[in-house]
């Protein structure tokens, strides 16, 4: 419909999770029709550089220009406690509540057979190896609630036994500012066992 090299851009944009076609196209005539050339080369410059300078946190697998990330490298955060996430994006979600003062493990991802993703493809590994040194007192487990999420978290508990550490998973149910009435049946049962007392 376009000409190739419109086609291979909209194409590099649908790969980006949550664009549809529509977004892509749309994403890419805002470039073509509002940005100079120069915008654009300055946005594909940050790209490739960003790409080229952040890599994975020596400690908790988080991305960092450097060896450490600050949450790592902070003499003022718990280290007896190591939160651990899915993604990079989980932790920036827990850091914006400013509610966690320990530390984090990234998994880069979630056991899913299905998919062909087993326990070597993610950074499980590396969360015993920080456990080895000692001094952690309590891993809190912060997976998605979802099946893919869920099993992840099973399966690291049971690698976890044979530690001298407390397993704890974070608690799901009915978002606040919602209605009870439209929660599916699993959010409700898992909000009735997260009960707390007031």
């Amino acid at each position: 419909m376009y000409s190739t090299v419109i086609d291979e851009l909209i194409e590099k944009f649908e790969r980006l999770p949550g664009i549809g076609h529509k977004s892509a196209e749309r994403i890419a005539f805002y470039l073509l029709e509002n940005m100079s050339e120069e915008e654009a080369e300055q946005m594909a410059a940050t790209i490739v550089k960003t790409k080229k300078s952040i890599h994975l946190c020596d400690c908790c697998q988080n991305l960092t220009e450097d060896s450490l990330c600050p949450v790592c490298s902070s003499p003022k955060r718990d280290r007896s406690v190591i939160c651990v996430v899915e993604g990079p994006e989980d932790v920036a979600a827990i850091e914006s509540t400013h509610e966690f003062n320990g530390l984090y493990h990234v998994l880069h991802g979630a056991l899913s057979p299905m998919d062909g993703i087993g326990p070597d493809d993610i950074k499980i590994n590396e969360l015993l190896l920080r456990l080895a040194d000692g001094g952690v007192e309590e891993i809190i487990l912060a997976t998605n609630p979802t099946v893919n999420g869920t099993a992840t978290a099973v399966y690291i508990s049971k690698l976890l036994a044979p530690f001298n550490v407390k397993v704890t998973r974070i608690a799901h149910g009915i978002p606040i500012g919602s209605d009870i009435e439209y929660a599916d049946k699993i959010t409700i049962i898992k909000a009735l066992e997260g009960r707390q007392l007031i």
